[in-house]
């Protein structure tokens, strides 16, 4: 099914994605010109928004401080890794961050808009839930993706 617009509707909670969400998440999965990116919930407009992209320079700890302290955010994380074979590899990873400290609206908004706008997302191999950073440590990915 292919919508066509400048957002698709979530039937569930009345969140769109923006066309730009979808588009720069794909950038990163096939030109990898993005190492990370964050998104956003733009209530006034009713839907998923990016709010900030990574260069593929960027460090995980450069993610990580991207992420708002006391708000809820979804994040794409291009983790690039070597195996125990010596084969250089990568994985993409979803994170649903809903830090304890945020507002119990932003936190149900966010957890009834996820999985719509997570299935938009083809390509995603890993999902991660966390409340605090220790929840998506680079440990964490490093053994999720091995």
């Amino acid at each position: 099914m292919s919508f066509r617009g400048l957002s698709r509707p979530n039937a569930t909670s009345g969140m769109g994605v923006a066309d730009h969400s979808i588009n720069t998440f794909l950038e990163l999965k096939r030109k990898k010109v993005h190492r990370y990116v964050v998104f956003k919930i733009d209530e006034k407009k009713k839907e998923v928004v990016v709010e900030k992209t990574g260069g593929p320079a960027e460090s995980y700890e450069d993610f990580t401080a991207s992420l708002p302290e006391n708000d809820c955010r979804y994040a794409v994380y291009d983790f690039d890794f070597v195996t125990s074979e010596n084969c250089q590899k990568s994985k993409i990873f979803f994170i649903a961050w809903s830090p304890s400290t945020s507002r119990i609206r932003a936190k149900m908004l966010y957890a009834t808009s996820k999985d719509r706008f997570r299935r938009e997302l083809d390509g995603i191999h890993y999902e991660i839930q966390a409340t605090d950073s220790t929840e998506m440590d680079l440990e964490v990915l490093r053994d999720r993706a091995n």
